[in-house]
């Protein structure tokens, strides 16, 4: 099993004067210590759960670009993009560039958007939650066709593209890696069937083992080979302060792995001090590369 890092939250010690330069010493620590992956979310103000709305947070695709040029070979996404904040074809074309720039490291991490009152309060489109989940696979099959050969139109319910011109195409072939997150057992995991190379569903969700079943069966429906689908959760990557959590960790990887799943992404407490990554790298990284 994978570790990758989810960073969700910018409100450090030493202020926003520093936090390019505090981030670059995580994500360089991340790639150092084996993780696979660094994530940032797609969201414009704090969600409720980490801090309030006035905390500081990064527009998704600028942090991930500063990523790319402070890294070697970690993969970068957004954990996961609102489909609704940006029109299709430019999502391609920015997902195209953080790929180029990245020299293939790209993924494109994508859901139905849910956060209203940040939308609301941006002036973002935030329709009805069928309408999001309907531009969310024509989104998905707009960047397909822009990463493919075909520059043809795209006439959709809600998306109309004279011309889907992708150039230079994504170094990543035969295009970058897409993860839809959630768990909707009609829309979304059908959806992953479809269209994905990753699925994401919550480390402790008491239904895990179902919602992966559901995955399997819409694999069966449309002639997808389960196998090449990532199963990835997400949840709290924390070692303890001096690494007296790293058991309980290891258990609880171990039991996602027994399920088929294949990478855990998480946030870890107190990452801006380095030292949870560091353990993470020297007690719970090795093991679970054997999982």
């Amino acid at each position: 099993m994978e570790l990758g890092l989810h960073v969700p939250n910018f409100t450090w010690p030493d202020g926003p004067r520093r936090i390019a330069r505090d981030l670059t010493r995580i994500a360089v620590a991340a790639e150092d210590v084996g993780m696979t992956k660094i994530s940032v979310m797609d969201h414009v103000w704090q969600i409720g759960h980490i801090g309030p709305p006035e905390n500081d947070m990064l527009e998704a695709y600028t942090a991930l670009g500063y990523l790319a040029a402070r890294t070697t070979k970690i993969e970068l996404l957004a954990w996961v993009t609102a489909v609704v904040y940006r029109e299709p074809g430019l999502l391609a074309k920015a997902v195209t560039t953080l790929d180029v720039l990245s020299e293939g490291r790209a993924w494109l991490g994508i859901g139905a958007a849910w956060n209203e009152p940040e939308a609301r309060g941006l002036g973002l489109p935030f329709p009805s939650t069928k309408e999001r989940f309907e531009r969310l696979e024509e989104a998905l099959q707009i960047c397909l066709q822009m990463w493919s050969e075909s520059d043809a139109p795209y006439q959709g319910t809600h998306y109309q593209l004279e011309r889907t011109l992708n150039s230079p195409q994504p170094i990543s072939r035969p295009h970058p890696p897409i993860l839809i997150g959630g768990g909707g057992e009609k829309k979304t995991l059908r959806m992953v069937a479809q269209y994905a190379q990753a699925c994401n569903l919550f480390a402790a969700a008491p239904d895990l083992e179902h919602k992966l079943e559901v995955l399997r069966g819409h694999c069966a429906d449309v002639g997808r080979d389960y196998d090449e689908i990532e199963k990835t959760v997400m949840g709290s990557l924390d070692p303890g302060k001096d690494g007296e959590k790293v058991e309980e960790l290891l258990e609880q990887l171990r039991g996602l792995a027994a399920l088929g799943v294949t990478h855990f992404h998480g946030q870890v407490p107190d990452v801006q001090t380095i030292r949870p990554l560091e353990i993470l790298g020297e007690q719970v990284i090795p093991e679970a590369l054997k999982f």
